[in-house]
């Protein structure tokens, strides 16, 4: 895996209000061990309620949620800023495990099936929670700016796999490609189609067309012109040859 397929992820948790570094470190003794379980079950209840379209999150209900004590919420978070953002990184860990490698080389048919097939079921899995947060009246400082650190690495993602058409293009017409493959390989395309009435295999497929459409265009080189110091008045080097004389 490259060191790009999971760099943006870690950030946007560290961003969230993930603490770096959780995964190695030396073995922890048994109370600090119980005490990162529950906070994680915390978490969990918040993402819980957030699942079941839920945009409140009173500590009371969370608590119930999580099977725990209201006091016992509050001796592991400060507030409930402090727990949202918590759940948002615990949700950034769970997306991060679901994106593996893409291939950025090879036939375009495996680029593209390989990423539709990801995105597809990636976009699938968020689409409660997705839901949830635009509903969010006060979405943290932080969760606004780990959704978009998500975002700018699916962007840049984008950018890898198909490299090799959006080097055929220059300035804006590559700029313009980029976003259109952004544009309807991100969740507003997929909720639009699923929304729409398609099931996931008529979102998927349709979501495959239309990556395979923007790319179509690449394949359209532009005209050659005169070669740079050519002298478009001049005559040809040479001129055609005129039949026999009978």
């Amino acid at each position: 895996m490259n060191q790009s397929d999971r760099q943006a992820p870690d950030h946007a948790r560290e961003a969230a209000g993930a603490q770096p570094g959780t995964g190695g470190g030396p073995p922890r003794d048994g109370r600090t061990e119980r005490g990162r379980r529950t906070r994680e079950r915390i978490a969990d209840a918040m993402l819980s309620l957030l699942d079941d379209g839920e945009t409140q999150f009173p500590a009371d209900r969370v608590a119930e949620r999580a099977g725990v004590s209201r006091r016992l919420v509050f001796h592991h978070f400060a507030d409930m800023g402090q727990l949202q953002d918590t759940a948002i990184a615990r949700r950034l860990d769970q997306l991060a495990a679901r994106i593996g490698p893409l291939p950025a080389e090879g036939p375009r048919e495996a680029r593209v099936a390989a990423l539709v097939e990801q995105r597809a079921r990636i976009l699938e899995w968020i689409t409660p929670a997705r839901l949830t947060m635009m509903r969010l009246e006060n979405p943290t400082e932080r969760v606004e700016f780990a959704t978009r650190q998500v975002l700018d690495f699916a962007r840049r993602r984008l950018a890898e796999v198909f490299a090799e058409e959006l080097e055929r293009l220059t300035g804006d017409r590559r700029e313009d490609l980029l976003n259109g493959l952004d544009a309807v390989t991100t969740w507003g395309a997929w909720y639009h189609w699923r929304s729409s009435g398609l099931d996931q295999v008529a979102a998927r497929r349709t979501m495959e067309a239309t990556v395979h459409a923007l790319l179509a265009a690449t394949d359209r080189a532009p005209a050659p012109g005169p070669a740079a110091g050519d002298d478009p008045s001049s005559p040809p080097a040479h001129p055609p040859t005129r039949p026999p004389a009978h």
